[in-house]
């Protein structure tokens, strides 16, 4: 079997190694794919308090692929797992979420499409709610998708154009260009009449969109960071926040359970046609083209959305 190792910032090898043993209690996965998380690329860049090589497969937590070992062997299933850049995967049973026969031929990286279901359910949408989500790339085009469903007026807020003509597809009502700061608050003031939004959710991880969308967060709303927040400390204007009474919720889960809560959501969604992620998957490479998907990834061409990683 082969896995990716990534051995130094921007540097990755394919290595092969021997299967390893199935477990009691395990199944063993023939990986058909893993998505590129946005959160695989502080490690991919380098930075000073990471240590190289990683672990093979690792930091690849996105897959999907076929049971070849074990109970329901044959069954196609998402799996929660830490090193899914390779081409075979023992996991505990219990990890694993069936793939109905309507999602054959699909690709499924369920741990990513659940994150958007788990960070819904903590932004508790309602009907006739605005809610403004900061940051459109794959995570945030699906939560844009959410909300409009819930029966929200949902303003999208992002740099690229390609990127607001993506989030009007998936349901955004308004678009507003993230180009100058003062400028978006005025905007999303004036689409709202001036009580800005119930919710809003920040979707990109970094600090300046951070301190947006507590500017675009109305009176006793609620600010949802569903952005991974991994490069420092960050300044926030507690202040306002405390003057306008919000909700802060950080939206990253770390319990395996509720994470399969929210996989098996999206396995529900989009079995049904309730929501059809498809269009979102932009770049495809195989395993020994890793490194091209991580530069993508990084560097977000025009029309990116989300990289994923196939046999």
């Amino acid at each position: 079997m082969r896995s990716a190792v990534l051995t130094g910032p921007g540097a990755v090898d394919l290595v092969e190694s021997a299967p390893a043993p199935l477990t009691p209690g395990s199944v063993r996965v023939a990986v058909d794919g893993c998505g590129v998380c946005g959160s695989n690329l502080p490690v991919w860049e380098g930075r000073p308090w990471f240590d190289y090589p990683l672990a093979p497969g690792n930091p690849g937590h996105e897959a999907w692929g076929r049971i070849v070992e074990g109970p329901d062997a044959g069954q196609r299933v998402a799996l929660l797992a830490e090193n899914a850049f390779t081409d075979e995967l023992v996991v505990p049973v219990d990890r694993v979420v069936p793939l109905p026969p309507e999602l054959d031929g699909q690709p499924f990286p369920g741990e990513a499409l659940g994150c958007a279901f788990s960070a819904a359910r903590r932004s508790g949408f309602q009907p006739g709610q605005d809610v403004a989500v900061v940051g459109v790339g794959f995570l945030g085009a699906l939560l844009v998708a959410l909300a409009a469903q819930a029966g929200c007026r949902v303003i999208a807020v992002a740099r690229k154009q390609s990127a607001l003509d993506v989030a009007r597809q998936m349901g955004a009502a308004e678009t507003v260009v993230m180009d100058d700061h003062q400028r978006v608050i005025d905007e999303v003031r004036r689409l709202t009449g001036g009580d800005f939004c119930a919710r809003v959710v920040e979707v990109t991880g970094a600090p300046w969109p951070l301190d947006l969308s507590g500017e675009l967060t109305g009176l006793g709303g609620r600010l949802v960071i569903a952005g991974f927040h991994q490069d420092g400390l960050r300044q926030v204007n507690v202040q306002l926040w405390n003057w306008r009474g919000i909700d802060v919720v950080n939206a990253h889960e770390r319990d395996p359970e509720v994470a399969l809560r929210g996989i098996r959501d999206a396995v529900r969604a989009v079995a049904s046609g309730r929501l059809d992620p498809t269009p979102l998957y932009t770049h495809v490479y195989p395993l020994d083209r890793i490194g091209e998907a991580m530069t993508a990834a990084a560097e977000r061409p025009e029309g990116f959305v989300k990289a994923l990683v196939t046999r």
